[in-house]
């Protein structure tokens, strides 16, 4: 609760002891049956309201104060003056206190909802001036108008150079609704701690000790103390400052101006303002130094998400995620601090409705249900993808500096008013929003924190794991420039023939091989054993046969992709379309190759059929050549199709966000199989001119010719493997298994 304040005492007449006594009965009767507020909701205030005409209307002034405190700051279960004058006849626009108008602003002011005083002078213009006059008083004092015994207005007292308990104050580092934390020097450790004084309410220090991640400030242990009653929750001290400090710098600097340099220059100042020394030799701070404002984004977004994932893990959830809840340490390293943990399936005793807090402008649509009856959505239906929106709402407005929903509360009822941010988030993101983001940063940024604010949280990213593996692609400027290519550009284009273009692919080759072949073995050996045009209807009907089936089988591969790309389904299958698509090259390949085999020894046995004899060095003959023109046809389209798999279809997957962590395997695998190929293509040459000049010297020209191809073709190979195995080492880099 708050402090009184001068005003406050003002504010009650003069009266005998009795009625005065009656009152501060009943407000204190008021106060306990908030603080003990359970499942079946909030107290009413008719029933601390005596009907004395002498008492009620001061008394009901001091009732909705407590009301509009303990509702705005403390359980999230907003109310506004007019509906209290809805409730209360004796209660008219025109004439309320002054003091009663400046409670609610002041609430809904702690309770950052975007409030300006503005909004206040045109909704009461009777009392506009007397307003202004109060509020500029009132904030000289940092004053709240209710009355409350002991409780917060004891912990409001506390300041700096105070000794409470073990720990020596040094100086205030915040202040919330219900707690203040103070920079304190722990007396029996000699070590500096910060200090989170509040009241002893709640499970927050039961369960952030149970969280401990590099990303988490980290939670050393409470006290209880009778004077003040209170709880001293001491935890790990970060010197540099919160990441709203930091949006509010991005808020003035041009796009030009804003990069990692900014967040240096922030995290300075505020060192500099605690009496801080910067770090000077800090591997970190100079790699940060080197990155783009999306680079940075990006960067601390991974951090948070990490922590938040952890956290998930642990049955504990954020649910109030706002950039004054993330600390810096001096080397710029996030911390998630201040859980909002009403609902934690590891500690015992946890009710998930007995308390429902966050900021409203930083909710998902699902939490912002949960504050509204009308809606069946409870609490304790949150999940994860909450609070990875809230984080969606962050990195966008630490991006461009301003939030991507126009929340602002009007002067209707509270339920009104979020029904109209609900509606924000169902109508999605305005095309103005969309191009104003698109002017700070690249699209894969824009792809990823799109998809975080998605209405339907089925829409969004499913996991912290999933959203850190498309932040870490945003990182990499070739994972960038291959995963979200512009749609106009080749491999935006690539993503809409997939089946014609791995086709093509496939058939350019052999078609090539089989033509060579053809010529080949009709003048080495089948114008020997049959003359004519026996050999020409046998050629036709083996590879009437063997390319329709070829291509049947290459088409059903290409296909299986383009249905994950074009359809995607997230299901237990994503995994094996991610290991068709990097092998689609080889599984070409084997395809190919086994088909020309087939064909090798189909064509002797075809003859043998037609009662045309075959030697046996023919046989071998027949069966070499095949082989030869096989490896051809097997070689050269595995350089092609995974290139093409690599720099089109296997970004494209990743896009959808279908996950990349586990794929480390096959990218690994896919290196190996990408030198196996070169091998092969080295040795094609060598060996066409060898088969050629031993069994035909009459062909060497021809053996010529090929090898001078095929040299020419292994440097379009080589060429194709430079590309995929540096593409691939960018695609293991963002891989990389640590979460």
């Amino acid at each position: 609760m708050s402090e009184s304040s001068s005003h406050a005492s003002e504010a009650w007449p003069e009266s005998d002891d009795e009625n005065d006594q009656r009152m501060t009965g009943e407000i204190e009767r008021f106060i306990d049956a908030w603080e003990r507020a359970d499942d079946n909701g909030p107290p009413d205030i008719v029933n601390y309201l005596c009907l004395e005409a002498s008492i009620r209307q001061e008394l009901l002034i001091e009732l909705i104060k407590v009301d509009l405190e303990m509702r705005w700051r403390e359980f999230s279960l907003p109310k506004r003056l007019s509906e209290y004058c809805e409730e209360f006849e004796e209660l008219q626009k025109e004439t309320l206190p002054v003091e009663l108008i400046y409670e609610e602003y002041f609430c809904r002011k702690a309770a950052e909802t975007s409030v300006t005083l503005g909004e206040y002078l045109e909704t009461y213009p009777q009392q506009a001036e007397a307003l202004k006059q109060f509020v500029n008083q009132a904030s000289l004092r940092g004053e709240t108008l209710i009355r409350s015994p002991g409780g917060f207005s004891t912990i409001k007292e506390i300041e700096a150079g105070q000794v409470i308990d073990d720990f020596d104050l040094l100086m205030p580092l915040g202040q919330g609704a219900f707690a203040k934390v103070f920079l304190a020097r722990q007396i029996s450790m000699q070590r500096l701690v910060a200090v989170k004084i509040s009241e002893d309410h709640g499970n927050e220090p039961q369960t952030l000790a149970q969280l401990d991640h590099d990303y988490i400030v980290r939670v050393y242990d409470q006290r209880i103390v009778d004077v003040p009653p209170s709880r001293l929750l001491y935890m790990q001290y970060l010197p540099g400052g919160t990441l709203e400090s930091v949006t509010k710098r991005v808020r003035y600097t041009p796009i030009n101006l804003r990069d990692g340099e900014l967040l240096l220059d922030v995290l300075d100042q505020t060192l500099e303002e605690k009496g801080e020394i910067s770090p000077t030799d800090s591997s970190l701070r100079k790699e940060l130094a080197k990155k783009s404002w999306p680079e940075i984004v990006a960067w601390l977004g991974i951090r948070i998400a990490k922590a938040l994932g952890y956290a998930n893990d642990h049955g504990v959830l954020h649910r109030d995620l706002k950039p004054a809840n993330v600390l810096l340490s001096g080397e710029g390293v996030p911390k998630l601090a201040d859980f909002n943990i009403s609902f934690s399936s590891s500690v015992s005793g946890a009710n998930p409705t007995a308390y429902f807090g966050g900021s409203l402008v930083y909710m998902s649509p699902e939490q912002l249900e949960a504050c509204v009856p009308q809606y069946s959505t409870q609490p304790e239906d949150l999940d994860g993808r909450s609070d990875l929106y809230s984080l969606g709402v962050l990195l966008w407005e630490l991006l461009t500096g301003s939030r991507p929903f126009d929340d602002t509360l009007g002067a209707g009822f509270p339920s009104e008013a979020i029904e109209e941010m609900l509606q924000q988030r169902r109508d999605g993101l305005s095309n103005e929003k969309l191009e104003f983001a698109r002017d700070h940063c690249q699209e894969s940024l824009l792809r990823v924190l799109s998809k975080s604010l998605a209405n339907n949280r089925d829409d969004r990213w499913q996991n912290a794991d999933e959203l850190v593996e498309q932040l870490e692609t945003c990182l990499e400027p070739r994972a960038r420039e291959l995963i979200d290519p512009p749609v106009r550009s080749w491999r935006g284009q690539g993503r809409c023939c997939i089946i014609l273009t791995v086709l093509l692919l496939n058939l350019i080759p052999n078609a090539i091989s089989a033509v060579g072949n053809f010529f080949y073995n009709q003048t080495v050996i089948f114008e020997k054993l049959a003359p004519g045009q026996t050999f020409e209807i046998l050629l036709a009907a083996i590879n009437g046969i063997a390319f329709p089936i070829g291509i049947g089988m290459v088409v059903w591969l290409a296909l299986q992709i383009k249905r994950a790309i074009h359809r995607p389904d997230k299901t237990d299958e994503s995994l094996l379309i991610r290991e068709s698509t990097l092998m689609l090259g080889h599984r070409c390949a084997i395809i190919c190759l086994v088909l020309w085999m087939i064909a090798g020894i189909a064509y002797p046995v075809a003859f043998q059929l037609i009662g045309i004899s075959v030697p046996l060095t023919s046989y071998v003959h027949i069966f070499g050549s095949l082989l030869l023109f096989g490896l051809i046809s097997t070689a050269y389209p595995f350089f092609g199709i995974t290139w093409y798999a690599v720099q089109v279809l296997y970004p494209a997957l990743l896009q959808l966000g279908l996950g990349q962590s586990e794929d480390r395997q096959y990218l690994q695998k896919l290196k190996s199989y990408l030198r196996m190929y070169l091998n092969a293509a080295a040795c094609i040459p060598m060996l066409l001119f060898a088969a050629l000049t031993i069994f035909s010297a009459e062909l060497r020209w021809l053996a010529l010719v090929l090898c001078l191809c095929g040299v020419v073709a292994y440097l379009a190979a080589f060429w194709f493997y430079r590309q995929i195995e540096d593409d691939l080492d960018v695609f293991l880099r963002i891989s990389h298994s640590e979460r």
